[in-house]
């Protein structure tokens, strides 16, 4: 948002949240929240699925057609999203004007892709398609966590920039901000606690702050989210009890996660930091292996659940013989 002000200037602040249909060849309709103003539009293609091929070269297609029209004319354009009179039209464009006056010759609109690592192969490489065709009317800013699930030509395509995760310094600084801006007593050692607890995570280290009330003291219990300890007891679950009653329980558990709109990777991944420490370092490198697997077949999947399931399937088969060879008499 920054970088977009510099460009555009306030303008880009006055978002509107549109809920967008697109359409697949076979006659498929796909529903799509997109953020957007005049100059830019936000978006999680990967929402789509399987089909957020068809998402990402509609979209771009049309704000660079938009684009087109207005870059022999004025240096603006409207928003293509926008369902308005020709009156109120060319107020926006005449507004538009007075808000870039003095900055750059930005004849572009700018497409801001988040999560762009959980696109399909097939969506990364017609997105490096469509930046081919349209990047004299359109720039895209994708942003990702996970570099190594970008495909190379779209890499080599972007000017990489690494946004480190705050330090534990950093985040208790903001702690001790937001909290004397709210009034409330945080002392240091409960920031500290906080932000070793947090994952480096801002966000994760606010939320478990306001859950701690007013103050915490040294070497209290932190609250963890409730999914996070409902997953801790399915770990526990799984470890006690590996038969066919204990793998519903379990498929039960999860259906209750995903529910909750907790993300599947997530899932993975809380479940195997919960599974790791009652292991052995064999049995570790076994389960690790394993869930890097099945995760990677829930990116080209389209039941999240069967995953899952299987994921816990495959740990109570190797955990059960693990206790069968080392415990038995």
């Amino acid at each position: 948002m920054a970088l977009l002000r510099e460009i555009y200037g306030p303008g880009v602040e006055k978002v509107k949240l549109e809920h967008r249909v697109f359409k697949t060849p076979t006659g498929r309709k796909i529903e799509l929240t997109t953020l957007g103003s005049n100059y830019h539009i936000e978006m999680n293609p990967s929402d789509a699925g399987n089909n957020d091929r068809y998402v990402v070269q509609e979209v771009i297609k049309e704000i660079a057609q938009a684009s087109l029209v207005v870059a022999s004319g004025s240096r603006t354009a409207p928003n293509p999203f926008a369902s308005s009179s020709s009156s109120s039209s060319a107020a926006a464009t005449a507004a538009a004007g007075s808000e870039t006056k003095g900055r750059g010759k930005a004849n572009f609109k700018v497409v801001f892709l988040s999560d762009c690592d959980y696109l399909t192969k097939a969506a990364q490489h017609g997105l490096r398609r469509t930046m081919e065709k349209y990047v004299r009317n359109c720039r895209l800013i994708l942003c990702c966590e996970n570099l190594s699930k970008v495909i190379d030509p779209l890499r080599s395509r972007c000017l990489p920039i690494r946004v480190a995760a705050p330090s534990h310094e950093e985040m208790c600084a903001v702690l001790q901000t937001v909290a004397k801006r709210e009034s409330v007593t945080l002392t240091p050692s409960a920031c500290a606690a906080i932000a070793s607890n947090s994952q480096r995570n801002l966000r994760r280290a606010l939320l478990m702050a306001e859950s701690q009330g007013v103050a915490t003291d040294k070497g209290a219990q932190l609250q963890l989210p409730d999914w996070e300890v409902y997953v801790s007891d399915l770990a526990k679950r799984i470890c006690k009890d590996q038969s066919p009653a204990g793998l519903l329980a379990a498929r039960t558990m999860l259906y209750d996660l995903l529910g909750n709109c907790i993300p599947p990777t997530v899932i993975f991944q809380a479940l195997v930091r919960a599974l790791l420490p009652k292991l052995d370092a064999e049995l570790k490198h076994k389960v690790v292996t394993c869930a890097a697997e099945y995760e990677h077949r829930l990116h080209h999947g389209q039941k999240d659940i069967y995953h899952l399931e299987a994921f816990v399937a495959k740990f109570m088969l190797l955990y059960r013989e693990y206790i069968m060879q080392n415990f038995s008499f």
